[in-house]
């Protein structure tokens, strides 16, 4: 077949195949019926994407690449941050943003064993595994309803001599006051960690300027795992303005080393065999010498190919998600006298990644048996992760000893939403017939 072909004509007519493949295979064509499986996320893609895989799969690059190269940059410019970094998963990103903090080169401001992390215990685990995993010490205050984010007004209480950061997440698309633990951070030269994974694409007007969540903290994160706002399969970004924070992003992400040279090319910086580093000997090569105590996080091209099409999609995902939104808010306000509905934080305008609902406790509603009925309908439920993280059994030796962690004021809204809220999905490949069956549905379940 490609015997009088170039290799590029050769590529060209396996891309077309590919293309075809998915209009023949994979794309849609059935629509939805009610009583069809409504999940609380999709990927939502095209041929372009399977195209863009099977083109990098053809380079049989591998590892971190042209694409991966693509991406940061195009990713950073829409984001309006100076640096990006791609890494495997969103969890990942939140190990290196906070791992980045414990640098030595960060002086005074570096976290150290023992030091303390102000975060919530209502959201997912691994915005707090880092700290807990590193030795330092979160530090648990409440969250809010029906905005579910960090009460700020606990901010004050939970300082100590001991503090260092805040990192907390943005609850499904609606971003935390950041014009109050920006300014509280900023009081008290803290650093700021977004964990943006749940919220990419929402903006936030601060001190009158309107920014994109993740970037006005020293630090923000992404996940690309299929559920989120946009996915490479797995995949994740770390991001920040600051020139010393990503090196050392990209130090820890890179195995520890102190070489920045890119993958597959040698003394990027002209001097790999003159420095002089730890007690090594004087000209030992710099490709393996390492600052840190690193990892290997990197994304391979063929997931960063993917990326790079999504990302020409996503503005009109966002916009999806909030039309997506809107139209499940207006139909379950039937129902506000049993429910909780969500609400945005002041000065935002959120990408939702789901929707939130909560049992009023008058209305003598049992969660489960609400969640049962939806479920047995074939709408697909998630719980506000964690619900309590702290009340999971991987804090059952530190809840035994009391050490560990410190918890700030009392816990309230966080047990409530544990034991009374969930949420159902927005995601963009949702149309108009399917949100109006789960309003249906859940409008059954609580009557």
């Amino acid at each position: 077949m490609f015997e009088n072909m170039t290799e590029t004509q050769a590529r060209a007519e396996i891309l077309k195949s590919v293309a075809e493949y998915y209009h023949a295979y994979k794309e849609k064509k059935v629509p939805f019926q009610e009583g069809d499986r409504i999940t609380y996320a999709a990927r939502v893609f095209d041929e372009k994407e399977m195209c863009a895989l099977a083109d990098a799969t053809l380079d049989f690059w591998l590892t971190t690449g042209r694409f991966s190269d693509q991406f940061e940059k195009e990713f950073a410019q829409w984001l309006g941050v100076k640096y990006a970094n791609l890494v495997n998963s969103g969890s990942s990103a939140n190990l290196l943003a906070f791992m980045a903090l414990t640098a030595q080169e960060l002086g005074e401001r570096r976290i150290k064993k023992g030091d303390e992390i102000i975060t919530v215990a209502c959201g997912f685990p691994t915005t707090v595994t880092p700290a807990i995993q590193y030795g330092a010490v979160p530090v648990f205050v409440d969250v809010t309803i029906p905005q579910y984010n960090i009460d700020v007004s606990k901010l004050e209480a939970a300082r100590s001599e001991k503090t260092k950061a805040v990192m907390v997440a943005h609850t499904l698309g609606n971003p935390f006051d950041l014009s109050a633990v920006k300014a509280f951070c900023d009081k008290y030269d803290l650093w700021l960690v977004e964990d943006n994974c749940d919220a990419l694409g929402t903006q936030y007007t601060i001190r009158g300027e309107t920014k994109y969540t993740g970037t006005i903290g020293d630090i923000g994160t992404s996940s690309f795992y299929p559920p989120h706002h946009m996915t490479m399969g797995e995949g994740g970004c770390v991001y920040t303005n600051d020139p010393k924070l990503n090196r050392l992003i990209k130090s820890f992400r890179d195995w520890g080393r102190d070489c920045v040279c890119p993958s597959g090319r040698d003394n990027f910086c002209g001097h790999r065999f003159d420095g002089q580093y730890g007690e090594l000997p004087q000209g030992y090569d710099h490709k393996y010498v390492y600052s840190h105590f690193g990892y290997n996080l990197k994304v391979t091209d063929m997931q960063a190919a993917i990326g790079c099409e999504q990302l020409k999609k996503f503005p009109s995902f966002i916009e999806r998600r909030r039309h997506n939104w809107e139209r499940l808010r207006a139909a379950l306000a039937h129902a506000s006298d049993k429910l909780i509905l969500p609400e945005p934080c002041p000065s935002s305008r959120p990408s939702w990644f789901g929707f939130l609902i909560s049992l009023r406790p008058e209305s003598g509603l049992d969660r489960n048996a609400v969640t049962r009925y939806v479920e047995e309908h074939n709408v697909q439920t998630r719980l506000l992760f964690s619900g309590n993280l702290i009340k999971h059994p991987c804090f059952d030796e530190m809840r035994a000893t009391g050490r560990g962690y410190r918890v700030v004021g009392g816990l309230e809204n966080t047990d409530f939403i544990m034991n009374n809220t969930f949420w159902v999905g927005v995601y963009p490949g949702m149309t108009d017939e399917m949100l109006d069956y789960m309003a249906k549905v859940i409008l059954e379940a609580v009557q």
